[in-house]
């Protein structure tokens, strides 16, 4: 499938684009004043929510309705809203909430286009960093106006590689992972928002992303801006409920694929 014979996906690529700055701003804003916000937990004490995450989303889900009204929207604060148009946003209004809330620069807007089944937008908006990555299906994959093109060269000898974890995950697996990194001569980072790493494979900095519990509003904007800069990525479910769901996620440049696929036993 290529771009072509996707109408208007640039059209939404921008609008998208813009969204991610305008809704990066408010996040920023809320971020500088941190100390105001109540902070929440979910499900475990490492799982926090503040009304930044859910004014973020807000924002970001009105844009969208203004310009496509039948595109579904998928956000993390407030579920799935379905659509007739084919496509679906899918959308983390602050992906890191804890670096956000503890004052670490490490989180990020994440949003993505479903369409067909498969990630064919991905934007991710860092703005402690001054960061915007965008990338089509078809079209490439940019950071900040300069194409993003991954180096062959690089694999997880000789480039970093960054993991995941989460209460999903049981420690014993995560130890694993870890342990068989390192026996095959690579080493790790982990920085708290998953997007924003796989926003790292993407660039280069990172020579893969992997972690085994992800929801797809984490991953598929990085997916897509991955494959566009010349990567590889494991499948996530988008079909049906499995869109709502937990899966594994491994992103890859093209010379850690063999070594992390592996690892990660994909």
């Amino acid at each position: 499938m290529t771009s072509h014979v996707i109408p208007g996906l640039a059209d939404r690529l921008a609008l998208a684009e813009i969204v991610a700055r305008e809704a990066g701003a408010m996040a920023l804003d809320y971020f500088k004043r941190r100390e105001t916000l109540v902070i929440e937990t979910k499900k475990d004490l490492q799982d926090v929510v503040s009304i930044a995450d859910r004014d973020v989303e807000t924002l970001i889900r009105a844009r969208f309705a203004e310009t496509y009204p039948t595109d579904g929207v998928l956000g993390e604060e407030y579920g799935l809203t379905s659509g007739t148009s084919g496509f679906i946003w899918v959308i983390d209004p602050i992906d890191g909430t804890s670096p956000f809330v503890n004052g670490m620069p490490n989180w990020c807007i994440s949003i993505a286009l479903l369409h067909g089944n498969i990630p064919v937008v991905g934007v991710i908006a860092a703005p402690c960093h001054d960061e915007l990555y965008a990338g089509a299906l078809g079209m490439g994959a940019t950071l900040n106006g300069k194409r993003l093109t991954l180096d062959p060269e690089r694999n997880i000898r000789n480039a970093v590689t960054g993991i995941g974890a989460n209460s999903h995950v049981p420690p014993a697996v995560v130890a694993r992972m870890v342990e068989e990194l390192l026996d095959a001569g690579g080493n790790f980072i982990r920085n708290g928002s998953g997007a924003l790493m796989l926003a790292y494979v993407a660039a280069g900095r990172l020579v893969g992303y992997y972690e085994p519990y992800m929801h797809a509003w984490d991953c598929l904007a990085g997916y897509c801006l991955v494959k566009e800069a010349g990567g590889w990525f494991h499948p996530f479910p988008t079909e049906g409920e499995a869109l709502t769901k937990g899966a594994k996620v491994l992103a890859v440049a093209p010379g850690a694929i063999d070594d992390l696929r592996k690892i990660a036993g994909v």
